[in-house]
């Protein structure tokens, strides 16, 4: 975690002594391939990403699946229909192609594939997925954290698994982050990277925790949430993120 920052020293001032900013891959690399699939992660970690972010769903004989809606569309004669996750076997997800050539991963795929090569950030989509994906993630040997919009799934796997990581999520101006952070056991805090401010960021460094912005999709705007002192940039193309992600701009 990082340090607090001095009495009197505000997390914008504080963020020139942290001169690095981790660059995460969004669902891999979803601007050259299809998000959520194994060659999407390799792009991902051969453009540069220092860890990836993905969603995590739970078939129904319990296995962590990676894939970002809840169901998949599956071609049938003489139409394309879609099924849930949750209703699927993993025999029958598992030859399903989701783009031609592409099909959808396990967890411990993934997790395999990025165990030498960086972080991955595992957000937990799927109704009652906590106890799965973690057993997954603890068997892997990868580094990961945990994240959600669902706080009581973030609250659960800390009881669950209180040496994994975990994060919370907002796609609105979080109220009181710091009692969020305390109630759901969190240490990363991921905004959209549109509603953050000092003030935010520098609430959630006091407490101890991350900002991990998401998703960053240009230079300009990474470089303007650097200044901030954003703790990690997630975005869609991480070549754009490089530049602001090395050095603080001052």
């Amino acid at each position: 975690m990082p340090p607090n920052p001095p009495a009197g020293t505000s997390a914008l001032d504080a963020s020139s002594s942290r001169p690095h900013v981790e660059r995460i891959g969004h669902r891999g690399a979803p601007r050259d391939i299809l998000e959520n699939t194994l060659p999407s992660f390799e792009r991902a970690f051969t453009l540069g990403a220092e860890a990836v972010e993905l969603d995590v769903h739970l078939t129904v004989d319990g296995t962590p699946v990676v894939h970002h809606d809840p169901d998949v569309p599956i071609q049938t004669r003489p139409r394309r229909v879609t099924r849930p996750i949750a209703s699927m076997t993993w025999k029958e997800l598992s030859p399903v192609e989701i783009s031609p050539g592409l099909t959808i991963p396990t967890l411990e795929q993934v997790l395999a594939l990025a165990r030498d090569r960086g972080m991955v950030y595992v957000e937990l989509k799927g109704k009652a997925v906590e106890e799965r994906a973690l057993a997954v993630i603890r068997a892997s040997g990868a580094r990961c954290a945990v994240h959600s919009f669902d706080h009581h799934a973030v609250k659960h796997a800390a009881r669950l698994a209180p040496d994994i990581p975990r994060g919370v999520l907002f796609d609105e101006y979080p109220r009181d982050v710091v009692g969020t952070m305390r109630e759901a056991s969190a240490r990363d805090v991921w905004p959209q990277w549109q509603m953050i401010d000092g003030r935010l960021v520098e609430s959630v460094h006091n407490e101890g925790g991350r900002v991990i912005a998401w998703t960053v999709n240009s230079t300009r705007d990474a470089q303007r949430l650097v200044r901030l002192g954003v703790d990690g940039l997630c975005g869609d193309d991480v070549r754009l993120l490089e530049s602001a992600s090395t050095s603080r701009v001052e």
